[in-house]
């Protein structure tokens, strides 16, 4: 039996959550108009508010006309459209069709709001590909599940209803109801990986082994639920090996844990700090230099949108190290928030339990910045000079967080260290009060 709404209504029922607005991804494409149309004759059926999305990539000089076909096909069936266009640019070394599809989901979760559900065409075919393409770049279990039939996403849920069905089953529906689509030449080139598989290998395994799409599904399946587990045992893990904070992970713990357990827990705690996640080699590299490197090096991994470093005895994750314009230097009255350089945060200063003295304050003295070569400090409730890098030690703050601290200066001299320490003669309390408010990876 042919692909119906009768049957998409059932899928509808097992994934949609409760409340929020429903939202479809519609290129004017063959498989977006099945779900585009169907989801109208079923909007009676359903407790959401109906919309559509349309992306315009403007790779293809004919591109407004697909926007235009979409509106007629939208106030058609009587559902709102919200078109947005994307100002396209791939990175070095990302494919065009993956730049081409981040610009696309992070244009869609600007327009929704939180509980909203973002509905895709993506259907048994395009899993049976996908699967594939995750085969052949060498990937894990959590590869070889596909794409799963929900996930939350960003405020709300991401959902695939039509993945229980072929293409060929959403053509025979577009074609009985007598549906209007696009086609896209750029999906006849083999040069693209997907297209390659989509033309020429999976109709040579189908005419092989019919039941392909059922096949690889139910493997993909079995692929979830291992990632589950296995995703489960990192939880367990890393719930023995958490450092000082969640952006940490404890050496002496990890180095119990059998080599597979340290890189499965290594991808689990990059994944959930929401970074990118490396590669194989990387992951073997991380664990390499970090459980053999002497306590006197910091060693540094960097791969796209992360950095790892290892300091006395745990490691570290973050995001690229920010970097104060060199020079950097700002009065400040204390009276209000100091924005300081991108990805720095902001400084505050409560004026009733003040650490500067008020006669410092009240002169205009006191400036921000971040040089710390010739300045020295004694902390307040201690005894004797410290230059600035022996003060970081004793404060056991990493090497490479030093030139990021917002230093606090009075007549050029260190009168406060962000909100670690607060300098004679400066203090008028041992416990200062200035409040550096940065990303939890920075503390």
């Amino acid at each position: 039996m042919s692909f119906n709404w009768e049957k998409l209504l059932s899928q509808l029922m097992q994934l949609l959550p409760a409340g929020g607005a429903v939202y479809i991804a519609y290129s004017g494409g063959l498989d977006s108009s099945v779900l585009l149309h169907a989801m109208a004759q079923l909007s009676p059926e359903l407790e959401h508010e109906l919309h559509a999305i349309h992306a315009d990539h403007g790779l293809q000089a004919d591109s407004a006309s697909w926007g235009d076909h979409c509106e007629r096909q939208c106030a058609a069936l009587g559902i709102q459209l919200h078109k947005v266009h994307l100002n396209l640019r791939v990175p070095p070394g990302e494919s065009l069709e993956a730049a081409a599809r981040d610009a696309r989901y992070q244009a869609f979760s600007t327009i929704l709001g939180a509980g909203d559900v973002l509905l895709t065409a993506h259907h048994a075919d395009d899993q049976v590909e996908t699967v594939l393409l995750q085969l052949l770049r060498g990937a894990g279990v959590s590869g070889l599940a596909g794409m799963p039939a929900i996930k939350p996403w960003h405020q709300g849920w991401l959902a695939r209803p039509l993945l229980p069905f072929s293409r060929q089953e959403l053509e025979l529906y577009a074609r009985d109801n007598k549906l209007h689509w696009m086609e896209d030449a750029s999906n006849q080139d083999v040069r693209f990986s997907r297209n390659l598989l989509r033309q020429r290998v999976v109709p040579q395994l189908k005419g092989r082994w019919p039941g392909l799409l059922k096949t690889v599904a139910r493997s993909a399946g079995h692929c979830a639920s291992a990632a589950k587990l296995v995703d489960e045992l990192a939880a367990t893990d890393l719930g023995t090996c958490q450092g000082a904070n969640p952006w940490r992970l404890s050496m002496v713990e990890l180095e119990k844990l059998s080599r597979v357990r340290q890189e499965n827990l290594l991808r689990y705690w990059i994944k959930q700090r929401g970074l990118n996640l490396p590669n194989a080699h990387k992951i073997r590299r991380i664990l390499s230099e970090a459980l053999t490197a002497g306590e006197a090096s910091h060693p540094l991994v960097k791969w796209q949108g992360a950095e790892l470093r290892r300091y006395l005895g745990e490691l570290y994750i973050m995001p690229p190290l920010p970097t104060p314009e060199p020079g950097w230097l700002v009065a400040w009255d204390g009276s209000h928030p100091l924005q300081l350089p991108p990805g720095l945060g902001e400084l505050r200063v409560d004026r009733h339990s003040i650490c500067i003295a008020e006669s410092a304050w009240n002169t205009g003295r006191v400036q921000v910045g971040f040089r710390s070569s010739g300045l020295k400090c004694t902390p307040a409730g201690r005894d004797g000079g410290r230059s600035f890098k022996r003060l970081c030690q004793d404060m056991n703050i990493p090497a490479w967080l030093r030139p990021l601290l917002p230093l606090l200066l009075v007549d050029g001299k260190l009168a406060a260290v962000a909100d670690y320490c607060v300098c004679k003669p400066f203090a008028e309390r041992p416990v200062g009060a200035v409040a550096w408010r940065r990303e939890v990876w920075m503390s």
